[in-house]
């Protein structure tokens, strides 16, 4: 099986174990893993319409093995909208720069 060969794995069922397969693995298939009433959920919203993303000829496989990080909208965790429209909602983003500047000044001292 060559690692860069996309039919070594069929989309779905990669899909499949990244989600339901991953929480059974971790014993906590009971809780999260899948979407139905009663579990936890993560959902995230994918913009596929930009051009590198184009053409789709199959959605899933499109997810699975061509989009990346920088086509996610927006994210879900257990119900709260944490990333809205590619902006963070729960982190003031000026304040954690301020922080890494604050950080990596600190460490430059020690080199």
């Amino acid at each position: 099986m060559n690692g860069g060969d996309a039919s070594a794995v069929p989309a779905a069922q990669a899909l499949r174990m990244a989600t339901l397969n991953g929480a059974k693995a971790l014993g906590i298939d009971h809780i999260t893993g899948s979407l139905v009433p009663g579990k936890s959920a993560d959902i995230v919203a994918i913009d596929m319409l930009d051009i590198e993303t184009q053409p789709i000829y199959n959605p899933l496989s499109q997810l699975v093995y061509a989009i990346g990080r920088d086509k996610v909208t927006d994210v879900w965790v257990a119900g709260k909208h944490l990333l809205k429209s590619r902006t963070l909602m729960t982190v003031d983003i000026h304040k954690l720069k301020a922080k890494t500047h604050l950080w990596r000044d600190k460490i430059i001292e020690f080199l």
